[in-house]
């Protein structure tokens, strides 16, 4: 009799959907797009120094590219119900794919970190999907009134498997979509207080117990100690990264230099097509266009808000909250770090930094908001 139930509910939810999002899949298509021109603009010169083919990178992440919109199109077209189902296996799956990557000889080292498993000739990083995984666990945790310690163990068990890499980024913004979820869940504000105390307090202690992370904590602080980095340790490393980051945002004054005439793109600026595409984008284009893009973003992430306001059941509201959660904390990281609002991070902008399993993931996530947004109140 309750499945007879479930199935009627289910055909009730199909019988009355509605069209895709199409507005949505457009933002995040015309975002891709932007990506592509941006990473083929600002990684031209490393990608000749490095690899003698300017189009290198542009090439990588055209490839992920129509790899994501596939998968986007696919889960698009898949009845959200499936992932409640199957939320508890896919959050198994990214744990043990965390534990896989720390293991020598299976996880790829990387300057330092331990965070990509390479695959043929493919890197894949686990704590990308993992961002999506947590979103739907603690939408089905939700769904299921599961008691709250259930959220803080989960979160706990994601945070440390993704500090042994180590990767602060990563971090934050999994940190920030827990808390929202939390939030949404209706925690008491006792915890929630509890929570943010104790992870501010683990913040700072894993920032001053790592030499690397303390000395860009430094020269966020003082972020003109040794302007050049004419030294080669890390502060003055660190130091030169913001110096080159700020010359090029303010290189490009009200209207940017024009488009592909960045200066700061010509080995100057470290990271070009990751961490700092946001530097040669403001340097081109100017405070007026990046305000555009800045503009464009909080549109993307309201209208991802609207689909979870609008969402046929508490899973759902949930779960694209979380997503919003994740591209609200990304662009904001991102952008922050690259007008020395916050530290250095390595936080990427969502659907243009270069990163073929980043941009993957989000784009597998918003197949999944623009499945439920057919089936919206």
């Amino acid at each position: 009799m309750e499945r007879k139930r479930q199935r009627q509910k289910l055909h009730e939810h199909s019988g009355s959907s509605k069209r895709t999002d199409k507005l949505l899949f457009f933002l995040t298509l015309g975002l891709t797009v932007l990506g592509l021109v941006a990473i083929a603009d600002a990684s031209a010169p490393l990608a000749l120094s490095s690899f003698g083919n300017s189009f290198y990178f542009v090439k990588q992440q055209a490839i992920s590219a129509v790899i994501g919109f596939i998968g986007l199109i696919i889960l698009s077209n898949i009845h959200y119900s499936v992932w409640k189902k199957l939320a508890p296996v896919i959050f198994a799956v990214s744990v043990v794919s965390l534990i896989v990557v720390l293991l020598p000889g299976v996880g790829s080292k990387l300057l330092g970190a331990r965070r990509w498993i390479v695959i043929g000739g493919f890197n894949f990083q686990p704590s990308e999907f993992v961002k999506i995984s947590l979103s739907l666990f603690f939408a089905y945790l939700y769904a299921r009134k599961s008691p709250y310690w259930w959220y803080l163990l989960t979160l706990g068990i994601l945070i440390g498997l993704i500090m042994l890499q180590p990767d602060l980024g990563t971090t934050i913004v999994v940190t920030t979509i827990g808390i929202t979820q939390l939030f949404l869940a209706g925690i008491p504000l006792l915890y929630m207080t509890a929570i943010l105390a104790g992870g501010g307090l683990l913040g700072t202690l894993l920032i001053f117990i790592s030499a690397y992370r303390r000395e860009r904590l430094f020269t966020f602080v003082n972020s003109i100690f040794d302007p050049i980095g004419k030294t080669s340790d890390q502060a003055s490393t660190a130091a030169y990264h913001i110096r080159q980051i700020l010359i090029a945002v303010g290189s490009g004054g009200m209207f940017g230099v024009g488009l592909g005439q960045s200066r700061q793109k010509y080995l100057f600026l470290p990271e070009t097509a990751t961490d700092s595409i946001f530097a040669i984008i403001a340097e081109e284009i100017g405070f007026v266009g990046s305000f555009v893009l800045i503009v464009i973003y909080a549109y993307f992430i309201l209208r991802i808000i609207k689909i979870a306001n609008k969402a046929p059941d508490e899973f759902c509201t949930v779960f694209v909250t979380g997503i919003a959660a994740w591209v609200a904390a990304q662009m904001f990281f991102n952008i922050g770090s690259n007008v020395a609002l916050v530290p250095l991070t390595g936080i990427p902008l969502p659907l243009i930094s270069y990163g073929g399993t980043s941009l993957i993931a989000m784009l597998s996530a918003l197949g999944i908001v623009l499945n439920i947004s057919k089936y919206s109140k």
